[in-house]
């Protein structure tokens, strides 16, 4: 029950906190550590081999001290009377630190009210949450790349973090959020990350397979739209990722709209073929539509986690 209490504990600090700007970030300090190495190695010859070895070092670091430190204060528990409590105290608060669910569904309610007031303003606001150009997005635009964002998010933000938990604990629920944002900062297909970032948007592309179609399926349930699970399969299936058009095939699904087309990423044009068949213009009662579902998978997402973690103290103390 105590990891249990951990993660429950970690989920609410993210509801009532998210990602406040007074409070260090980990995922600020793996984002600085990336910068550095791609500064020192993504040059010269045998770039993709240099972002082999960094995307290692850096994945395997944050598993690696993960783990050390949980390790250490379960020994300085066992050695203070104090049992399993300082351990499950870091576990809940390195929990908070990778789930990112409050945070981006304010980002996103800011554009919608930003967009509403100015153009500008919600090309300012957007510009926050997606890697994208937004100097030229139409209202529209803005409104579709922050839904796409919202669906994209709930994966990598939550439903994917917690599925490393349950698989390999709180070591694995880091060194996700390390693969993500390595993908996020170097994963990009134009010539300056093409080699240097190659492996890392694989890796992210392996990490998240199973957590992407899990994402979609949770949006459908939740939202009674389970017949479409086909639908979303062949539409997300056409995605450039193998991973980010399957909530965004869901959420298309579920408000019946179209997201894709042209993006522009660092100065280079990337069509995204189009998912859903609706080009309607969309609202705020949408964007609405979508936090509900977004709230409602994960929750459903943090009860099935318990549950496997339940299972798996159950199982250790039958051996």
């Amino acid at each position: 029950m105590s990891r249990v209490f951990a993660l429950l504990a970690g989920w609410v600090l993210d509801l009532l906190l998210g990602d406040p700007a007074w409070l260090p970030h980990p995922v600020v300090g793996f984002g600085k550590l990336i910068a550095a190495g791609e500064k020192r190695w993504n040059k010269g010859e045998k770039r993709r081999q240099k972002g082999v070895m960094l995307s290692l070092l850096l994945v395997l670091a944050s598993f690696g001290i993960t783990l050390a430190l949980l390790t250490g204060l379960r020994d300085l528990g066992a050695m203070t009377g104090c049992g399993v409590w300082p351990e499950r105290i870091a576990e809940a608060i390195l929990i908070f630190y990778c789930l990112a669910g409050t945070t981006l569904i304010r980002e996103v309610r800011e554009v919608f009210r930003a967009v509403d007031r100015s153009l500008e303003e919600g090309r300012a606001q957007v510009a926050r949450i997606v890697g994208r150009d937004t100097a030229h997005l139409s209202a529209q635009e803005i409104r579709t790349a922050a839904l796409e964002t919202l669906a994209e998010n709930l994966n990598d933000g939550v439903i994917a973090p917690l599925f490393w938990l349950a698989l390999l604990g709180v070591p694995g629920m880091v060194a996700y959020k390390m693969i993500n944002t390595l993908d996020s900062m170097i994963g990009y297909r134009n010539e300056r990350y093409r080699d240097f970032g190659r492996f890392a948007a694989k890796l992210d592309d392996v990490a998240g397979w199973i957590p992407a179609r899990l994402t979609a399926f949770l949006m459908l349930l939740v939202a009674g739209k389970i017949n479409r699970t086909a639908w979303v399969h062949e539409n997300g299936s056409k995605h450039l990722s193998p991973n980010s058009g399957h909530p965004e095939a869901a959420l298309a699904a579920i408000l019946d709209c179209r997201f894709g087309g042209p993006h522009d990423y660092f100065g280079e044009e990337v069509w995204k073929p189009y998912i859903g068949e609706n080009d309607r213009p969309l609202t705020t009662a949408d964007m609405q539509r979508a936090v509900r579902v977004n709230r409602c998978a994960e929750i459903t997402m943090v009860v099935l986690t318990c549950a496997v973690l339940l299972l798996k103290t159950a199982w250790h103390l039958s051996f």
